[in-house]
């Protein structure tokens, strides 16, 4: 296949080839990147089947460095072009930025390597790799700055509750799997890598993750005009907890036009009500929002608030009303939608009405910036 006008107007590739594992899950006492298939070693075929390829300038080895000799006799004996050999480090994540830095590194060395635009990430050990799934990948790559291959999922895959138990299973429609060969601009991935290196950084990228999600809320309300007053306190203490708040009116969320403009960007949703049952209208929401397919890379949470005035309903009654809500948490779960419950109980001219808000806020709050999905269907009270 021909690179066609993206690459051959100058856009340069490399590739980096990740071997430096030990074979362990094969259980043998030689990698498999090194096992022979008809008297060849696994990892020849797969330098070869990219050293084909001539619009790839360099390929770098990444292997251990008990395995750096192997690897250059193995260059020698089959003499492969444009390989350079570059030892792992202790985990894959490693290795790779040891593959990657090379690039920057090597400019002092007597056969500097030229810094690519775009970046092949491909495993040793996967020789089949065609030239137009790379050539596919590279142009995405150039275009939207990452790119990856990836195929529909065949088997099941099922989530396990805290107790180990089946709790629900995906569905594969809305899923694929990630594979190999992956492609990225050089300056994307190496600047990634640079932040996140360490085990506790991975940790520190989730915490980022989940507080940039937290930042944006949007709110729903419907309820009685007596009522009106206290959604608007709610709302207004909302914005001294969430980084930007966001009011529409119910009848807006039946419209799917009219939340285009926070769709992908809003992933918080607030459902405030004083009815007694409306889980039509968090359906409604549900069905939109899966709609959207903002769920698929992200969890959304969508919190039902039920006002109940205490002098009209027992507590325990209020709690009843929203008990039906665990169920259809556990359905939506599924689109990766986490719904809880709250129900925040008054009465009239309260004066202590404020406080009442203020912890409905901060357990708002909490659930927005936690998402645990544990805690799904449980109805809290303020």
């Amino acid at each position: 296949m021909e690179p066609g006008p993206l690459l051959s107007g100058g856009a340069s590739v490399a590739a980096v080839l990740p071997a430096g594992g030990s074979g362990e899950r094969l259980g043998g006492a030689t990698p498999k990147q090194f096992c022979a298939v008809l008297g060849r070693p696994l990892i020849s075929y797969t330098v070869r089947a990219l050293e084909r390829i001539n619009w790839i300038s360099d390929i770098v080895v990444v292997v251990s460095l008990e395995n750096i000799e192997t690897m250059k006799s193995i260059i020698e004996k089959y003499c492969h072009k444009r390989i350079t050999i570059v030892e792992g480090g202790l985990t894959r994540h490693r290795s790779i930025f040891n593959g990657l830095k090379i690039f920057l590194e090597s400019k002092l060395s007597s056969c500097p390597l030229q810094k690519p635009e775009v970046v092949i990430i491909h495993d040793a050990v996967r020789p089949f790799v065609e030239e137009d799934i790379l050539l596919k990948v590279v142009l995405a790559a150039k275009e939207h700055g990452a790119a990856g291959a990836v195929r529909p999922l065949v088997s099941t895959v099922v989530a396990s509750s805290a107790d180990g138990s089946l709790d629900h299973s995906l569905e594969r429609a809305r899923y694929r799997a990630s594979e190999m060969p992956q492609a990225f601009i050089f300056d994307i991935i190496y600047e990634a890598y640079c932040q996140v290196t360490y085990k506790r950084d991975l940790y520190a990228a989730e915490s980022v993750i989940k507080d940039k999600l937290s930042q944006q809320v949007c709110v729903t309300t419907d309820m009685k005009e007596d009522s009106v007053q206290l959604g608007f306190l709610l709302h207004e203490t909302l914005k001294n907890q969430v980084n930007q708040v966001k009011s529409i009116s119910v009848f807006l969320c039946k419209n799917d036009h009219s939340l285009q403009s926070i769709l992908g960007q809003c992933y918080n949703f607030i459902c405030i009500n004083d009815k007694r049952s409306h889980f039509q209208e968090i359906q409604e929401l549900v069905d939109i929002l899966e709609h959207a397919s903002i769920s698929v890379l992200h969890p959304v949470v969508l919190i039902s608030v039920h006002f109940n005035v205490s002098e009209n309903m027992s507590f325990s009654s209020g709690m009843e009303e929203l008990a039906g809500i665990k169920e259809f948490a556990r359905e939506v779960k599924k689109k990766n939608i986490l719904v809880y419950g709250l129900l925040i109980r008054y009465e009239k001219d309260d004066p202590k009405i404020q406080d009442t808000i203020n912890s409905a806020a901060a357990i708002i709050s909490t659930l927005i910036k936690d998402r645990n999905p544990e805690l799904i269907g449980q109805v809290l009270a303020a």
